[in-house]
């Protein structure tokens, strides 16, 4: 007689999130309270959540985001020596010294955003989490196959455990398996261009200043960090990376200080450099059945703007309060109507950024000559006409009008 095949338990939750980065977190902490069971899936370790490794990035945040960390006790974990606050903005188009200049001054503010390293942000991220019991972590684990029916959404995971809930959230990255599993479809637009990032120790000051430099080809952006530091974001086509990252340090510090027509004076490579292609994603829709999308699996963005890490937070709230508001009506948390609201909330605020972002990119990597132009005379104008430098810069600060 031979064996009978042992059929795994089921586990419930009433959520279930794939993705424990900065998005799925902080989704999961702003559902605390609502008396949802939460159950978070990641590939990662705890260790590794708890102490993740440099990457290289440092995230500018707009004023919303600060203010969604520090309600969620995400803000009291990073330490303020790790935080830097970026006063003045300024964008410079080609050899030209003249810049469309962003002044915090103009928007009342004592500064247009901070800036944080990200491995500091997913650590403060995590520690909140924690401290909150937000949810189980699952952690080493990854989701093998996905679906859904009328009454449950349904996750298998490769150690051959089973998990059911009432919603299934998708938070794993702009290259979402989950999305795939579950049949959602997303519009992919590489570049062709990668992002080589660092940090550089300086002779002068920054003066909390960042730049957006679009020479001709590359792209240099130099962000103020803590001290006379700053982080250093190379986009470049995707043929020249592998120059870049072979360039001996002493032949990088002189080429990196040129470029930026030595304004800090010598600059010096501090630890490693990073090297990621540019391919940006939005999804065709944001839900499905007793299914949603938050974070980069939503909407990855190209890093020119500095809005991606900030439209992944804005979904995983947006999401969460129409959850908790669903909740207190004593609807299903994971009815159509409910998730669809979340699509259309987060479309507006997502789709614009995304498609501005875009045309901004294909602008100013055009190196034609009617392109060239077109960019001075945005610069120009963007300081000549003071309703427009504004409006700019409530966007990038994400501040109310």
């Amino acid at each position: 007689m031979g064996r009978m095949t042992k059929i795994a338990k089921v586990q419930t939750f009433d959520v279930i999130i794939v993705g424990a980065g900065p998005a799925g977190l902080s989704f999961a902490r702003t559902l605390v309270g609502s008396g949802l069971n939460v159950a978070v899936v990641e590939r990662q370790s705890r260790a590794q959540l708890a102490d993740p490794a440099i990457d290289g990035r440092d995230i500018a945040l707009t004023q919303r985001s600060e203010a969604t960390m520090r309600e969620l006790g995400i803000w009291q974990h990073m330490p303020g020596e790790e935080i830097a606050f970026i006063r003045h903005a300024k964008v410079i188009n080609g050899k030209t010294n003249y810049a469309l200049h962003f002044d915090h001054r103009e928007t009342g503010a004592d500064y247009l955003g901070p800036i944080v390293g990200n491995d500091v942000i997913r650590r403060a991220v995590f520690a909140a989490f924690d401290e909150a019991d937000a949810g189980t972590l699952i952690d080493g684990c990854a989701v093998v196959a996905a679906g859904s029916d009328e009454r449950m959404a349904h996750v298998t995971l490769d150690d051959g455990r089973r998990l059911q809930a009432s919603l299934l959230v998708a938070a794993d990255s702009r290259f979402s398996e989950t999305r795939c599993h579950m049949g959602l479809a997303a519009r992919m637009r590489d570049f062709g261009r990668n992002c080589i990032v660092c940090r550089m120790d300086h002779v002068h000051g920054h003066d909390d200043t960042a730049f957006e430099c679009f020479h001709y080809e590359r792209t240099l952006a130099v962000l103020p960090l803590p001290g006379r530091q700053s982080s250093v974001v190379i986009t470049l086509p995707a043929d020249q990376a592998a120059e870049v990252m072979a360039m001996g340090e002493g032949a990088l510090n002189r080429d990196i200080a040129a470029r930026f027509g030595h304004r800090l004076g010598a600059m010096t490579l501090i630890g490693e450099r990073h090297n990621y292609p540019l391919v940006a994603v939005y999804a065709d829709r944001f839900h499905g059945r007793r299914f949603a999308l938050i974070g980069d699996a939503a909407v990855g963005m190209h890093p020119v703007t500095a809005h991606g890490f900030n439209l992944g937070l804005r979904s995983a709230t947006t999401l969460a309060e129409e959850i908790k508001a669903s909740v207190k009506a004593g609807r299903g948390i994971g009815a159509s109507a409910g998730l669809r609201r979340y699509h259309m909330a987060h479309n507006r605020a997502a789709r614009p950024i995304y498609l501005g972002t875009n045309m901004l990119v294909g602008l100013y990597t055009d190196d034609r000559r009617p392109a060239r132009l077109a960019r001075k005379v945005l610069l120009h104008a963007g300081n000549i006409i003071r309703p427009a430098r504004h409006r700019i810069m409530r966007q990038l600060t994400d501040k109310a009008a």
